[in-house]
């Protein structure tokens, strides 16, 4: 059988000190974070909105949502592919690391939760993938 390089393609990114990745496939573009319009009455992780080439684009902080204690602002905004009911929605990172193909048989999904696809070891370090559609929901 022959050997096949890594078969799913991840964004790996930095929240706080800890490394995260997202399947490449739900991500449009990486832009700098500009003003946030904040939301009132919104839940915890929304961060606000931002104007994105004229479309609202809606600002999660994933760190809300991973309980992670936030001890810096992300400066970076990983915008996500649309899924079609017109919402565009963004996270807030801290920095984009680098973009990695791993097996699906690298994944340990014995660690599997709401928010976590599952844990992808990398040299003696653990990154964690996140599932997208419970971060923005």
């Amino acid at each position: 059988m022959p050997e096949t390089v890594g078969d799913v393609q991840v964004l790996e990114f930095r929240l706080e000190d800890r490394k995260y990745c997202i399947d490449i496939a739900h991500v449009d573009e990486i832009v700098d974070k500009e003003e946030l319009t904040p939301l009132p009455n919104s839940e915890p992780r929304v961060e606000g909105v931002m104007d994105l080439r004229g479309t609202t684009t809606t600002i999660i902080n994933p760190k809300q949502v991973l309980d992670l204690e936030t001890t810096e602002t992300g400066q970076r905004v990983v915008v996500l592919e649309g899924d079609g009911d017109g919402e565009n929605v963004g996270w807030l990172i801290d920095a984009v690391n680098q973009v990695v193909s791993i097996d699906s048989g690298e994944v340990d999904e014995s660690v599997e939760s709401e928010s976590v696809r599952g844990i992808v070891r990398q040299d003696d370090d653990f990154v964690v993938w996140v599932k997208p559609e419970e971060i923005n929901n």
